[in-house]
């Protein structure tokens, strides 16, 4: 314990320097951006500024292998808008509000869906230990549909079901946790975020270590913990392996109940380091902002003559480089990750418009306005769905870079297919929200059912039309930061011989006074990032005229035709179970509702989570809405966000982070599981495949709902419309 808590302490020591130099920088960067950043073009979808609270996304009964007497024991478990798994004795334990017996965050697991899947990872960790065949493998599964949550340091989660369904429905609900909790490190955290990020970067690119790292998962506390058991753990397996005594099974379980034990240890010490090196920046960022607005023009001089010099050195080599090792192979990444993600967003579209209209007949066929609240409360939960969102994220799963993903030292494509899963989720909530803005404007008006019935069609031929737009926007950000992640380890990589050698020379040119806010190291890697984002840049411009992927020209601008409509956001966010429904759907008088106390709104929450299990009696389920996407720029300029955002997270920050399976020290509150710890963000954006309309939905074209698309200058729009092979008519 005595060593392993010493190097610990060294790699803590050694990664907290980097963070510290990087928090200046970030600094600089974001005060900058906020004085010239131009942002993106304007979104025309809105987003929800208020998380829907007190919501349960899914719940039900669980069989859990108990590791202590090696029972399976039957739990009460549920997942709430924080997305930790939360699992009780059972039902009655939760309703008695008895804390639960553990809060799982499932940052950097992979969901295992067969005991040989698991078995193989569990001998691939600990070389030398395969059981014999024939012999009694480390677990047995009652049945023959087991979920087991693999983690590569910390301990493992057994879960089985009784049916196929069962098993399907339970791996889409904890996909979703795992998608959630990798997002960890928010997005709104402008300065923290990315120098965390890039210190991350920096340390492994010290120790020779480039490409994209799975591990970028969690908060910045899991993320660190990860990062030093890729260091410790090697010399933990070297030092404890040979000492572990008995059959092959035991050995195993064993060695993943020590690397859980250090893992716990080595958490609690980098979140005790952590915590107090954050707290040392915080009190000193006053003073560091001070300085950087008073000298902001002189930092930038300095910078810029720092960056000319480097550029002078190192340009021809770079240009060399990505002419030969990158450039050529950019357009095949570009269509490898297009074709997968345009049918993601396409399905997100289909899925839309189906539950739309779905909506709309059953407002014509059944109970009519009568009705209306129950349907958009089930609507409003849509892109929190796990089950209704699964045909959109499974899209994902076929992307493969092949040969590609060897050769730019890609170590798993998983980064890209959550990031772009992300992006599908805040789309559908953005357009779902903009529908619900519109339509609650639209019953001011008191509409007749058949009134009401064309009122659902227009709008949502108009909401269509601007997720079309957006999505473009947000797919194509997506593409220009995934070859941004791919290529540019790769070409420090190959530089760094040649080139790294010489930055010690270029310390001098940085006047002292600004030494916190300009690294030379930084400047260097901005300098090799402008080589290649030229040619990133017009890969995606060139994709965007091609017919087959739907995007919208870079020159194509939609003007904001309802200058309202933001406004109409600004209020309180609309309940439509309490406004229009009726009281068996939770509604009743709108007045009595609101009065309602705290207590009373918890024990309505309760009552959704008793009538979970079935699909088709609709699940209960919602998360906290995501803060909108930040601006990610095209301008070279804003380099932090592109090289550093390994992973960083859409959720906001989670109070009181839980280790996993940490037992939870107090009573949550009734219908609601306690916080547990939130993970960071994949690293990339991104973008459509074939066909961004379905068979069925209607593209409203540019000129519809008094929309306009302009190219800039005077010329006319560019609106052509063709047919792809498949006869669906699709438009540009």
């Amino acid at each position: 314990v005595g060593w392993m808590g010493e190097k610990t302490g060294k790699i803590l020591t050694e990664f907290l320097r980097f963070y510290e130099d990087q928090y200046g920088v970030a600094l600089f960067n974001s005060m900058r951006h906020e004085i010239e950043g131009t942002g993106l073009p304007q979104a025309q979808l809105l987003w929800r500024k208020v998380p829907l609270e007190e919501r349960i996304i899914f719940s039900g009964n669980l069989f859990q292998y108990q590791e202590d007497n090696k029972k399976w024991r039957n739990r009460f478990s549920l997942v709430p808008h924080n997305y930790g798994l939360v699992l009780y004795e059972n039902k009655v334990a939760y309703e008695r509000q008895i804390p639960p017996r553990a809060v799982i965050n499932s940052a950097g697991y992979k969901i295992l869906t067969s005991l040989d899947q698991y078995l193989e990872l569990v001998g691939n960790s600990l070389p030398g230990t395969t059981p014999k065949s024939g012999s009694a493998p480390i677990l047995k599964c009652p049945t023959q549909f087991p979920l087991i949550l693999w983690h590569p340091s910390a301990r493992h989660y057994y879960f089985c079901m009784m049916t196929e369904a069962e098993q399907d429905k339970w791996q889409a609900v904890l996909q979703d946790c795992v998608r959630h909790c990798n997002n960890g490190i928010p997005e709104d955290s402008k300065v923290e975020g990315p120098a965390f990020t890039d210190a991350i970067r920096m340390y492994r690119q010290s120790k020779e270590l480039y490409g994209t790292w799975e591990m970028l998962c969690g908060n910045e506390v899991q993320i660190l913990s990860n990062l030093v058991m890729e260091e410790l753990g090697p010399e933990l397996k070297a030092e404890l392996v040979p000492r572990l005594k008995g059959k092959p099974q035991e050995r195993q379980r064993q060695w993943i109940q020590i690397s859980d034990a250090v893992y716990r240890m080595v958490y609690e010490q980098a979140k005790a380091r952590f915590e107090a090196v954050l707290s040392k920046l915080q009190l000193a960022r006053p003073a560091m902002e001070a300085v950087i607005r008073t000298d902001m023009d002189q930092i930038i001089t300095s910078k810029e003559h720092l960056a000319s010099k480097i550029r002078a050195s190192i340009l021809p080599k770079a240009e060399v480089c990505v002419r030969n090792h990158v450039q050529p192979y950019i357009p095949s990444i570009l269509e490898a990750l297009m074709v997968p993600t345009s049918q993601g967003f396409t399905e997100v579209r289909d899925v839309f418009f189906k539950e739309v209209t779905d909506m709309n007949l059953n407002v014509i066929n059944e109970g009519g306005i009568d009705k209306l609240g129950e349907y958009m409360e089930k609507l409003s939960q849509l892109a929190y769905h796990p089950l209704k969102m699964h045909s959109c994220y499974e899209k994902m799963e076929p992307l493969r870079l092949d040969g590609l993903q060897q050769r730019f030292d890609v170590s798993s494509m998983s980064v890209f297919k959550q990031r772009a899963q992300i992006h599908m989720r805040e789309q559908m909530d953005n357009a779902v929200y903009t529908f619900e803005t519109l339509l609650h404007q639209e019953l001011g008006k008191g509409p007749t059912k058949e009134e009401l019935c064309k009122s659902i069609q227009r709008i949502l031929e108009r909401v269509l039309k601007k997720y079309d737009y957006d999505s473009s926007t947000v797919r194509k950000r997506f593409f220009r930061e995934a070859l941004l992640q791919i290529t540019i380890p790769f070409l420090l990589k190959k530089l760094a011989p040649t080139c790294k050698s010489e930055l010690s020379r270029f310390q001098e040119l940085i006047f002292e006074d600004f030494a916190r806010f300009i690294l030379v190291e930084n400047t260097y890697e901005e300098v090799v990032l402008q080589t290649v984002m030229k040619d990133i840049l017009q890969a995606v411009k060139e994709a965007a005229v091609q017919r087959k992927h739907n995007l919208y020209r870079d020159s194509v601008v939609m003007h904001n035709s309802d200058p309202n409509l933001h406004l109409l956001a600004e209020g309180v966010p609309i309940d439509w179970g309490e406004e229009y429904g009726d009281s068996g759907a939770g509604g009743g008088d709108p007045g009595a509702q609101e009065a309602a106390p705290l207590s009373e709104k918890r024990r309505r929450a309760k009552q959704v989570v008793s009538v979970v299990q079935d699909e088709d009696a609709g699940l209960p389920f919602e998360a906290a809405p995501e803060p909108p996407s930040p601006s990610s720029p095209d301008s070279v300029t804003e380099l932090r966000g592109l090289l550093t955002r390994d992973l960083q997270a859409e959720s906001p920050p989670l109070a009181g982070p839980l280790l996993n399976g940490a037992p939870v020290q107090e009573s949550p509150q009734p219908g609601l599981a306690p916080e547990a710890t939130s993970p960071p963000a994949s690293p990339l954006r991104q973008l459509p495949s074939e066909k961004l309309v379905g068979l069925e939905p209607s593209k409203p074209s540019d000129q519809e709902t008094g929309e306009q698309v302009s190219s800039p200058g005077s010329r006319p729009p560019i609106h052509t419309t063709t047919e792809d092979s498949a006869g669906v008519q699709t438009e540009f």
